[in-house]
């Protein structure tokens, strides 16, 4: 697939050319996902903001936790879907469906994920992730205290509100600059 439109609304082109290091870290992409993710691409106007965001994701997403990927994945999701995120809709639900290998699961995160059969970790992780995007300023002991119920640490707790906080920041800016996903990402593990 050729992706049509531009990264963003924003005339930010990348540096050119790479620093190696970051054009390794794109070859890699490249050779695992089969592109560039567009938010690499639209970080890559200043390496230094793109090396800040390629941390702090690969820390919240990938980095120890007693979250799974998939959770992780799921989090992403749920705030997007409040947020009306197209591109990390697109995205991550494309991870959800890879991760949990039911595309169905992928598509009810997108749309409602309340309709999902979730057991009750699941749930309350998602529901706390969804009351931190519409009222984080509501939340109270009794919310943690839920999660701690359903088997969570205080350092599982500490993860789903980074992991959440995360994605209201960068569906805000994806929306903001009108950021497009990558065309391959809406075939991918159906």
């Amino acid at each position: 697939m050729t992706d049509t439109r531009p990264v963003t609304a924003l005339d930010l082109p990348m540096v050119d050319p790479l620093p190696e290091a970051t054009q390794k870290y794109f070859d890699i992409c490249v050779d695992k996902l089969g592109m560039v993710p567009n938010v690499l691409k639209a970080n890559a106007f200043d390496i230094d903001k793109l090396n800040t965001f390629t941390a702090m994701y690969n820390d919240l997403m990938l980095g120890q936790s007693g979250l799974s990927k998939l959770e992780r994945e799921m989090i992403a999701v749920v705030v997007s879907s409040i947020n009306k995120c197209f591109y990390c809709l697109v995205a991550h639900g494309a991870a959800v469906r890879q991760l949990s290998g039911d595309p169905m699961l992928g598509e009810m995160m997108v749309m409602n994920y309340r309709v999902a059969d979730l057991d009750a970790r699941q749930r309350a992780m998602l529901d706390f992730a969804a009351h931190m995007t519409t009222s984080s300023a509501s939340i109270e002991e009794e919310h943690r205290q839920g999660l701690r119920d359903v088997g969570f640490s205080d350092r599982d707790i500490w993860d789903i509100a980074n992991v959440a906080a995360f994605y209201n920041m960068t569906n805000r800016i994806s929306s903001a600059t009108a950021m497009w996903p990558n065309e391959e990402y809406h075939a991918q593990h159906r």
